[in-house]
């Protein structure tokens, strides 16, 4: 049963119609059973003075593309009723026609736009309206059989509209129908959702969830959980295993649907998603339709269901199965689109924002993780609402054409129209190395504030979980995810993407930068010292890039590789032979990766910084002493050396190798592969020659 959140103290705070208004609207949106996100719109009607001091009476109501769970004040929009009112005595009223009316209404007009649906709250003569789509009203409204069993439930109390999209028609159809039943107290909208009503803002909020909770008692004396999607066909296989098949097979499907744009793609294998994507049923019922007309726009009208059998030791098949099924729905995709389309119509993307894999769960696509997030959520949320209605009856949905003209639907698109633009990194995950430190928290920060998502690896986890959680705390949820790593284990690496496959779907960047750096006279470097810095150097670099290439090769939409050299790569050092022989090898090491990888879109480029001092663990330890003594100055004069012997007289810093890799890693260099770049302030013995 649904919850009242209802605070008596916290409610006796807020003081004005409009602070009640978000306090209740904030309630409804945390609990995504009773309002899907983004989904939903509430209302107030209140007094206030307007710009010459007159009392005028105004509605608040949710502006376009804000989510109730979070909104605060500013995101609603004060509308003048006595201006609106009016339109109720129309006959008919375009879309186009309500949305330049209504913004002639607004008392401010840096306000957002008002809701698609404003004119349901403003035709109904209460002072609090709600509009959600509870699980369980929704359950009611999807059966075949709904509104016969809403007379069981709510006997003569409710009003029930048929499936109209949302806009002036709805909204007198709804108006008059409440104003024709003098009993009732809720409005059922077929295949859509719940509006509902109150004198006060807590009465309001009381009566929504005293509704949910009557229907969904209702349909829980109904659900017999054993023959729930038609049984179970397909147990779910253990959760190691899950995910160990994840981790496989997420690389080949987000290469499939990322033919046109790249996607971010996330797992989830909660128990509801492993119920339903087990089911007898599930095949066909998956396929019926959204569950809400919300949905459409995030998970498509159907998901991709997979006809795969759960082996763990069938992998390829799988794979086969999740290419071959990937390209036939986006064929359908583009059928769907050709066969509803309007004029002027543009094609979203035609890969799945769903996809279910029976004893493995959900695959979810985005241009973002957060994106992808939404998609499952909602997902959830249909999950639901099958559960509900196959328990009460048969599951129906919106006709095709009626699902195409809410998902192209312009009102609709608006709300898209507010994200943030992409910029050169959306879509896209880097993977660095050595992320704790200097360079490769830099990099993080400045691939980030272009869109990128950034996985941060090191030896030292608390370092990169740190800067992980500043960047998460700036950007948003996972952003940045932190692991530790040794990248001279080779099963440590392997796990490491493994891991950011199930995390983000795949990589497209790598920044190979974990490092260290000794210092002796060659007659006094032992053998220790030497494999030490080959080993990390070295054979690091080896094995974090060649899984990197086997995964781009297995996504097969290319990447970027951009390996942290040294002006050692090019300069033999003074008294660090090894370390300048690793840095050597690194160097070609990116070079022979780059005459493999162009077929596959791969490039492959190499920095060559120097003495960057700032942030660096190496420079903080006993390297510095070293080389200090090599040059014999004093180790805090080291960075005026630095400054006085490049040409342009300049300290190299971690910002300044971040914008190099940012460049190697963006499109201004997609035709430059096997480079080396120097970022050293001008070191004439490092030219490159």
């Amino acid at each position: 049963m649904v919850q009242s959140l209802w605070n008596a103290s916290q409610a006796s705070e807020k003081t004005t119609g409009l602070e009640q208004l978000v306090y209740r609207s904030n309630l409804i949106g945390t609990d995504r059973s009773v309002c899907n996100i983004y989904g939903g719109n509430t209302s107030t009607k209140t007094t206030v003075k307007d710009f010459r001091g007159r009392d005028v009476e105004v509605m608040y109501v949710k502006g376009s593309g804000s989510d109730l769970g979070s909104m605060e004040a500013k995101h609603f929009t004060g509308l003048g009723l006595e201006d609106i009112r009016p339109l109720i005595e129309r006959e008919s009223m375009s879309d186009e026609e309500m949305v330049e009316y209504l913004g002639h209404c607004m008392i401010d007009a840096k306000h957002p736009r008002a809701s698609i649906e404003t004119l349901l709250h403003a035709f109904l003569p209460y002072k609090h309206v709600d509009h959600t789509h509870p699980d369980a009203i929704i359950s009611l409204c999807c059966a075949h059989n709904g509104k016969e069993l809403a007379k069981e439930i709510y006997g003569d109390r409710f009003v029930w509209v048929p499936y109209v999209r949302p806009g002036f028609t709805l909204s007198k159809m709804i108006a008059e129908s409440v104003f024709s039943n003098p009993n009732a107290e809720l409005v059922l909208m077929e295949k859509h959702g719940l509006v509902t009503w109150g004198e006060t803002s807590e009465e309001c909020y009381a009566q929504t969830i005293k509704i949910i909770n009557e229907a969904e008692a209702f349909i829980e004396a109904r659900v017999n959980e054993e023959s729930l999607f038609g049984g179970v066909k397909h147990p779910a296989l253990a959760a190691d295993v899950r995910r160990q098949i994840v981790s496989r097979v997420m690389p080949t499907i987000r290469g499939a649907v990322s033919d046109s744009k790249k996607m971010i793609l996330s797992f989830d294998d909660q128990e509801d998603v492993l119920a339903f994507v087990g089911g007898a049923d599930s095949p066909e019922l998956s396929q019926v339709g959204a569950a809400c007309p919300d949905h459409l726009v995030h998970t498509k009208v159907v998901p991709l269901f997979i006809d795969w059998t759960p082996d763990a030791e069938d992998i390829e098949g799988l794979k086969a199965k999740l290419v071959e099924g990937v390209a036939a729905y986006k064929e359908q995709y583009q059928q769907y689109f050709e066969s509803n389309k309007n004029e002027g119509d543009v094609m979203f993307e035609t890969a799945p924002r769903v996809i279910l894999i029976p004893g493995v769960g959900m695959i979810n696509t985005g241009k973002s993780w957060a994106l992808s997030q939404v998609s499952g959520a909602l997902y959830h949320r249909a999950i639901a609402v099958m559960r509900g209605a196959t328990s009460l009856g048969q599951f129906v949905s919106l006709s095709a054409n009626e699902s195409y003209n809410v998902e192209y639907w312009p009102l609709e698109l608006y709300k898209l129209s507010l994200a943030p633009a992409e910029t050169e990194f959306s879509r896209k995950v880097a993977f660095i190395t050595g992320g704790a430190g200097g360079i490769g928290s830099e990099t993080a920060r400045r691939l980030v504030s272009e869109g990128a998502h950034v996985v941060l690896a090191d030896l030292n986890l608390e370092g990169a979980q740190k800067v992980a959680k500043e960047i998460n705390d700036q950007y948003g949820e996972n952003r940045a995810y932190a692991l530790k790593m040794d990248v001279t284990d080779e099963e440590a690496v392997q796990s490491a993407y493994a891991d950011v496959a199930v995390q983000y779907g795949g990589v497209d960047i790598i920044v190979n930068n974990a490092g260290l750096a000794t210092s002796s006279p060659f007659d006094e470097t032992s053998l220790k010292e030497w494999n030490l810095n080959m080993n990390v150097l070295g054979t690091g670099y080896f094995l974090v890039a060649r899984e990197a290439f086997k995964l781009m090769k297995q996504q097969g939409i290319g990447g970027s590789m951009v390996f942290i050299g040294s002006k050692n790569s090019v300069y033999a050092g003074k008294s660090a032979s090894a370390y300048s022989s690793a840095k050597a090898l690194e160097a070609h090491l990116a070079r022979c990766i780059a005459a493999e990888g162009g077929e596959y879109g791969i490039r492959v480029n190499t920095i060559l910084p120097d003495a960057i001092l700032q942030g660096s663990a190496i420079w903080n330890g006993s390297w510095r002493n070293e080389r200090a003594a090599a040059y014999g100055i004093e180790p805090d004069q080291l960075e005026e050396y630095y400054r006085k012997r490049t040409t342009l007289l300049v300290n190299i810093y971690p910002r300044d190798i971040a914008e190099g890799i940012a460049f190697f890693a963006s499109s201004k260099s997609e035709k430059t592969t096997g480079c080396m770049m120097t970022i050293d302030g001008g070191v004439p013995a490092a030219f490159t020659r």
